[in-house]
């Protein structure tokens, strides 16, 4: 009997790590499953932002006022960002594609490339991204703090509705005005490149001019345009949902400003991913 003492012996702590084993993966099991259900509830929670946007877009009396503010806001408050970001483009582009473009001899294709660089993909998406990073932000912090200090709950006290009144206004506003500063900020990235095409050669204004846009076709402008538009769409609604929806402590203002700049800049790269290769599909 002795002899088996030792297997005796081991059997309970067999037991022992056996059911801490099961804890530990229990415990994990839980936790994986919160996870998911907390992803599903995000999920419906912005299909039922989204649908209630909707539902008061084409619903009672639009806020024709506050709508003009956001389009200021968002349009002439951004345009010294979005002008200083469109000549710099424009003015890389041109010093970095040049001595490419010379070894080859094709230095007269220069307007034409930079051109149609800007306004089929560099335009849009760099303007989008400063858009999100500013606009997505602002809107984001400045409902998260109206959430916190509970001005939304106020203005439904005072029937006054939150959602036609902050969140219709902002998105609409971003909307229209984000393709106004993309279709800007090409202009800019045009006039960019010709002062870098200027830097180590001379090239008139109008010459430069013709040979850019003669390279740009209808199909080039349209869905850079068009996509724009979604650009605006999805950091209006990022913005203002993660801003109305913030939590209720201080520290939720900087949580939505900041998960609406990362979340809206996602968006923007996927909707433009979304957008090329149905473009492509298009023109093929």
């Amino acid at each position: 009997m002795g002899k088996f003492l030792p297997a005796l012996n081991v059997i309970p702590k067999l037991r022992d790590a056996t059911a801490h084993s099961m804890t530990k993966l229990s415990e994990k099991t839980l936790e994986q499953t919160g996870i998911f259900s907390r992803f599903l509830m995000d999920v419906a929670d912005v299909f039922l932002f989204m649908a209630r946007f909707n539902k008061e877009l084409f619903s009672g009396r639009f806020e024709w006022k506050e709508f003009g503010h956001q389009c200021y806001q968002v349009g002439y408050k951004t345009l010294p960002l979005i002008s200083i970001t469109g000549a710099i483009m424009g003015l890389v582009l041109t010093i970095q594609s040049r001595p490419v473009l010379a070894d080859f001899g094709a230095v007269s294709m220069l307007p034409g490339m930079v051109t149609v660089s800007l306004i089929r993909e560099m335009g849009p998406v760099i303007t989008a991204l400063i858009c999100a990073g500013k606009i997505g932000s602002g809107m984001g912090a400045e409902l998260g703090s109206m959430k916190v200090t509970e001005q939304i709950e106020a203005m439904e006290v005072s029937s006054t509705n939150p959602m036609r009144f902050l969140v219709v206004t902002r998105v609409l506003a971003a909307t229209i005005m984000i393709p106004l500063l993309v279709l800007y900020a090409d202009l800019l990235g045009i006039l960019g490149s010709w002062g870098g095409a200027n830097i180590k050669g001379s090239v008139t204004f109008t010459l430069f001019f013709s040979q850019a846009f003669s390279a740009v076709d209808f199909l080039d402008f349209l869905p850079a345009v068009v996509k724009t538009f979604f650009f605006g769409a999805v950091i209006g609604l990022v913005g203002t949902y993660k801003g109305y929806n913030a939590g209720r402590g201080t520290e939720s203002v900087g949580i939505a400003a900041n998960s609406a700049v990362v979340l809206a800049s996602l968006l923007v790269i996927i909707v433009d991913m979304i957008a090329v290769q149905i473009t492509d599909m298009i023109i093929s």
